[in-house]
């Protein structure tokens, strides 16, 4: 089994702000492979099964800080290896809308992956959505906590669906193949996906 993680804060009020991005990309799969994502107090997520793609797209509702105590007891559960366990995040030290999807690595900053990274290790794939840095003055925690503006929404969106086409690609073809198609320019990985479904 895989598992998709998608971070992010439970709540309202944090609804479509840039540190639920994640979530955003959870949202999104759920809506594609039909399937509906229910709170589980017992793994302090919202869940969903996809059995005909043997995937488990999950939710952390533990906030952001606390996201691994969620992880390793869902990996825990279902019995998922580091290496098939994908997260999925915001990154502000990315352009807004660019993806970045690594096999492993640091925290980088974010609070979440360092939960995670604290209770499992650092070998587990990552999705980076990026957020884009803002304002240099502001607080940091302010701009992730704030919500896109009406112009960036847009370029959200598209981000949002191409990551959801880049955990399609890891769950079908593997995380080479999404690595190679989706750290590319937006244009040059629509042209090689193409591609790929031209030789099918």
């Amino acid at each position: 089994m895989k598992a998709i993680v998608g971070l992010g804060n439970p709540g309202n009020e944090y609804k479509r702000t840039r540190h639920n991005v994640g979530f955003e990309v959870v949202d999104e799969l759920a809506k594609r492979w039909r399937v509906e994502l229910k709170s589980s107090s017992r793994r302090h997520a919202r869940l969903a099964t996809v059995k005909e793609h043997d995937v488990l797209l999950a939710q952390p509702q533990t906030f952001m800080n606390l996201s691994g105590t969620a992880v390793a007891g869902l990996m825990a559960f279902y019995k998922v290896h580091p290496a098939d366990v994908l997260v999925v995040v915001d990154e502000v030290q990315l352009p807004l809308g660019k993806l970045r999807l690594r096999r492993s690595g640091s925290a980088g900053g974010h609070n979440g992956l360092k939960s995670i990274i604290e209770m499992i290790g650092s070998e587990f794939p990552r999705l980076r959505i990026g957020v884009g840095r803002g304002n240099e003055d502001w607080h940091l925690s302010d701009h992730v906590l704030g919500k896109f503006a009406a112009d960036e929404r847009p370029v959200v969106e598209r981000a949002v669906n191409r990551a959801a086409d880049a955990v399609e690609a890891f769950v079908g073809e593997g995380l080479l193949e999404a690595m190679n198609r989706y750290n590319a320019p937006e244009e040059a990985a629509n042209n090689l996906k193409s591609e790929n479904q031209s030789e099918i």
